[in-house]
């Protein structure tokens, strides 16, 4: 999915593109690579952005468009502080009822205009709507928390009732957008907005050409420092070893690469950035579907498996990655490993199935056929199911098929998915992929005892007692067999030695960069 990745289950499109296809009819697309200065960063990403709607985008390119274009009033960083950016203070009322946010002086949009409290509040006003499709972080209950323009710099945010989630979920992740551009949209649903956007983040989007690339240069109202390269290109290529020959070529400056690649990448002079995103890759199950419905049968399946082989193989070395066994990611401060583990016992699996009456279960499991990762994970699945008497056909499709296909619940074709997902360090916001009818919640999990205790843990003031409701919380999922979780893989980013400054740029879940703008020419 990432139908958030702040959502949901990412998963890579496919679909192969040839570097030499990425020029439309007339004119070539944007050229780097070399040594020499160009003023031009050239980034391979792996498919089309799914919305360019910051309102309710939530797949990974189009959340790194996002990033580019736009700006939130502060983001949350990888040790969990806050760091402001359109805000120059978040003062939460000792009450717990209230956020008050005020913003920094002189900003203004990419046009020119000033932006102000009131494109703060259109911006919230417009994402708390459920209808436009992710709302759920900005409701408490009921009732959604509200915002009011005090002054042309203050915005107070009033929450229906206390919530310990309220301060992350109302100050980060959502992109402000321009009432002046877009106060007369009625319906804010749709997947783009305007591909030409007006913005206040360091780059101003020039040029899309679908399947093809993506153009950007330096937004000259930038509240931040300047961007030190003008020009940056999204290009959209789904073939691995096309991706590959084009980082060792120069052809392209960046580009994710896998374990296997990284000898051969370092050996054709590109610098190595493996970074954690405390993301979870998963076997996800469809309990909608008949056959799954009896927890015996779902524990059954998770109990023939074996967690560490399928890592190993998808991933060669430990060194990328840690083993998961709940559904936050390992390294989240609310992470607890008390929970059932299902190692795995074949005999176990085969009783489970016995006592079910389910010894001829055939499954169909979804998995992204582009990615590497995916196609490993899939194969190995379905040959540890075998031995426990489960016979698996696999399906190697486009994401946005599966989650299509998937969102039919008992009449969907696929009783199972590969995915993974990035949601965050603050468990409330995994309440959109498991709570009962949630906007991302693709394994139609519905668990009242599952409910309850995320509308404990978002209320729960203090941090200990907390920890302990969401170590209750991670341990019903897992008894409940929702998710198979293998684990928190390190994201690889490989770069032309050319450009400099990524450590400054900050590698991080999603968007590859915090701020583009900070890379170097060498």
């Amino acid at each position: 999915m990432t139908r958030r990745s702040t959502a949901a289950a990412a998963l890579l499109l496919t679909g192969a593109f040839a570097l030499a296809a990425c020029a439309p009819a007339g004119g070539d697309a944007p050229e780097s690579g070399g040594s020499e200065a160009t003023g031009e960063f050239s980034y391979i990403i792996a498919g089309d952005p799914t919305s360019l709607n910051p309102i309710n985008v939530s797949d990974r390119w189009g959340l790194t468009v996002t990033n580019l274009v736009y700006s939130p009033l502060a983001r949350v960083e990888a040790d969990g502080s806050v760091r402001n950016e359109l805000a120059e203070s978040i003062e939460p009322a000792a009450d717990g009822l209230s956020v008050t946010v005020t913003l920094k002086e002189g900003l203004t949009w990419s046009d020119g205009e000033p932006l102000t409290a009131d494109d703060v509040v259109f911006t919230y006003t417009q994402k708390a709507i459920r209808e436009n499709g992710n709302a759920d972080l900005l409701w408490i209950g009921d009732a959604p928390i509200t915002a009011a323009a005090a002054d042309e710099r203050t915005v107070v945010f009033t929450l229906p009732s206390v919530s310990a989630a309220a301060l992350s979920n109302i100050a980060t992740e959502t992109y402000i957008i321009p009432e002046h551009v877009y106060g007369d949209v009625t319906d804010f649903s749709g997947a783009e907005l305007d591909p030409v956007a007006v913005g206040s983040g360091p780059y101003v989007l020039t040029e899309y050409e679908r399947g093809q690339y993506l153009t950007f240069e330096a937004n000259p109202e930038f509240y931040g420092e300047a961007p030190n390269i003008e020009d940056v290109t999204l290009r959209i290529v789904a073939n691995a070893d096309t991706v590959n020959t084009a980082l060792q070529t120069g052809e392209a400056d960046a580009s994710f690469a896998t374990p296997e690649q990284i000898d051969q990448l370092e050996a054709s002079g590109l610098d190595i950035y493996p970074y954690a995103e405390g993301r979870v890759a998963y076997l996800g199950l469809n309990l909608a579907t008949p056959e799954l419905t009896d927890q015996r049968v779902r524990q059954a399946i998770f109990s023939a498996l074996d967690r560490e082989e399928i890592n190993t193989a998808t991933w060669l070395s430990d060194e990328y990655y840690d083993s998961a066994y709940t559904f936050l990611p390992p390294g989240n401060p609310f992470a607890t490993d008390d929970v059932e583990t299902y190692d795995t016992d074949v005999d176990a699996a085969k009783a489970l199935l016995a006592e079910a009456g389910a010894e001829d279960l055939t499954l169909t499991i979804a998995y992204a056929a582009a990615d590497p990762a995916q196609t490993t994970q899939a194969t190995l699945i379905q040959q540890q199911l075998q031995d426990a008497g489960i016979t698996v056909e696999l399906a190697g499709v486009e994401p946005a098929a599966v989650y299509t296909e998937i969102e039919k619940g008992a009449e969907s074709a696929y009783h199972a998915f590969l995915g993974g997902y990035i949601m965050g360090q603050d468990p409330d916001a995994y309440s959109l992929l498991f709570r009962s009818g949630a906007s991302a919640n693709y394994f139609h999990y519905a668990s009242p005892t599952a409910d309850a205790l995320f509308d404990e843990g978002a209320a729960q003031l203090d941090p200990d007692a907390r920890a302990e409701v969401y170590a209750r919380l991670q341990a019903q999922i897992a008894e409940d067999a929702v998710i198979y979780p293998l684990a928190d893989n390190l994201k690889i980013l490989a770069v032309n030695s050319r450009i400099g400054g990524v450590e400054d740029a900050t590698p991080v879940p999603i968007y590859t960069l915090e701020n583009f703008g900070l890379l170097t020419e060498r």
